[in-house]
């Protein structure tokens, strides 16, 4: 591992931990505005993080750092302007969706890898490639329940129906179990997208149950575990939270 692979990995392990510290911060009013902060100082330490690795591995185009360029003004635009109209009361459905887009992203960029890279998918890089796919999908739809009670679109009440318990335990079964033989080496997508699928199930039969009230901590666990894909050996992508 190189110089510049352990900055990257050190900036990325302190990026996750302003965010984590900045949610614990936003519990309390007096602090909020200092847990933004912190989480902001995080988030960008990781995108710089992530352009320095990109451009070191000149793998991309001029298209590709145009696309980029252009996804990060979107995005920019987006957020700024979801952060400023939304109503203080709905924050935390807001926070539950750019989760989710997190989550989302970081699972996206793992299946893509694997189609990718599958002849050179091995033990050591198939961990990270199933960690990121079963935790960002869970996030993905987890959050985006979450989201849905605390605006109303999913009911606020605890969801509980007969054999919810064993659907859930089948579901966390399926994805743990195919994650297992792709993370051995196995390059094969069809069963990473099982594993996919089952974690997208897991994270909603998860959170159903789950009363209103409890949807900030619900998030806020997300938010701590959405995944990180760190660069594997063969592969330019990396995804921080």
């Amino acid at each position: 591992m190189s110089a510049l692979d352990t900055a990257v990995r050190l900036t990325y392990l302190l990026a996750a931990a302003c965010f984590v510290l900045g949610l614990h911060l936003m519990h309390h009013p007096a602090r909020a505005r200092r847990g933004n902060q912190l989480s902001a100082v995080g988030m960008v330490a990781a995108v710089a993080a992530t352009v320095v690795l990109v451009a070191d591995s000149g793998t991309v185009t001029r298209v590709g750092w145009l696309t980029l360029a252009t996804g990060t003004a979107v995005g920019v635009f987006a957020g700024l302007y979801g952060a400023r109209t939304v109503q203080m009361t709905a924050m935390p459905e807001l926070v539950s969706l750019f989760n989710a887009v997190g989550g989302g992203a970081a699972a996206i960029v793992a299946l893509h890898e694997v189609a990718r890279l599958s002849a050179r998918i091995t033990a050591e890089n198939g961990v990270p490639v199933v960690l990121d796919v079963l935790i960002g999908a869970v996030t993905f739809s987890g959050s985006l329940v979450a989201s849905g009670k605390l605006h109303g679109l999913v009911p606020g009440r605890p969801l509980v129906w007969p054999g919810a318990r064993l659907l859930n335990a089948g579901l966390g079964v399926v994805a743990l179990a195919a994650g297992a033989y792709v993370a051995t080496g196995a390059a094969n997508l069809t069963i990473l997208l099982v594993a996919a699928v089952a974690a997208l199930g897991f994270g909603i039969t998860m959170v159903l149950p789950i009363g209103g009230a409890d949807m900030p901590v619900v998030i806020s666990l997300l938010n701590a575990c959405t995944g990180t894909a760190w660069p594997w050996p063969g592969s330019s992508s990396t995804t921080p939270c």
